[in-house]
């Protein structure tokens, strides 16, 4: 009597798969390509991933994406393996959405747009800015940072990205305590004051910052009326 078809089916996979693993046992990963990445470099991605030759061999790549842990990278949301072939992958990042920092005990507290600090280091992101005027308690690394007035993060999360559409490069914001915002771009202090229409008044900056180039002294936006397009801006030098 013969084997089931069956078993002879599951058989034949088993074996297969384990002459699949004998055969890659000793094949390495020789190209790596890096996408979605910002923060990092992708050489800086490959070799927090791909330090060594154990690393890069494919099958203990290949059963660690599958079944182990991630590392746990600083600014790093996760990341996928994707294997193309037995010796080229890709690593797709997905990073953390940063909005600012601000420095808390020698260290720069970096947050989302949740308010929540997503990393401690001295490390300082380019294009980050730094934030500043917020009261706050005791700060914990991945919890909400305590200030007072949760409204700050949405005004942050306006700001942010409203720079980002225009390619603006931002130093530092500035909250007061009635939540009238100052923004430091090198050498020039732009008030907005109550920001009632943030994307009208950085608009206006973005038009008027090429003409301010080499400068030093403080524009004022906080008169920004969004239906005067005749507006005149007043701008005091150092």
């Amino acid at each position: 009597m013969g084997f089931p078809k069956k078993l002879m089916i599951a058989g034949a996979v088993v074996l297969t798969l384990l002459l699949l693993a004998a055969g890659i046992a000793f094949v390495n990963i020789k190209e790596v390509t890096v996408v979605g990445n910002e923060r990092y470099s992708g050489k800086e991605i490959e070799d927090r991933l791909f330090p060594d030759k154990k690393s890069r061999n494919t099958a203990y790549c290949f059963f660690k994406e599958q079944w182990g842990e991630h590392q746990q990278i600083p600014f790093i949301e996760d990341y996928k393996i994707v294997f193309h072939g037995f010796r080229s992958v890709e690593v797709i990042v997905y990073e953390k959405s940063i909005v600012g920092y601000l420095t808390y005990m020698s260290s720069n507290m970096y947050f989302d747009k949740d308010g929540i600090v997503v990393e401690s280091t001295s490390r300082q992101l380019e294009g980050v800015p730094k934030v500043t005027g917020l009261d706050f308690g005791h700060i914990m690394l991945y919890q909400p940072l305590p200030v007072e007035n949760q409204q700050v993060f949405n005004d942050l999360l306006t700001l942010t990205m409203s720079f980002s559409n225009y390619g603006m490069k931002v130093d530092e914001i500035h909250f007061d305590s009635r939540r009238n915002v100052t923004l430091y771009i090198q050498d020039i202090e732009v008030v907005l004051g109550n920001h009632s229409d943030i994307n009208g008044q950085i608009s206006v900056l973005n038009d008027m910052l090429p003409q301010l180039d080499g400068l030093s002294g403080t524009l004022y936006l906080d008169t920004y009326d969004e239906t005067n397009t005749s507006m005149m801006y007043t701008f005091k030098k150092k």
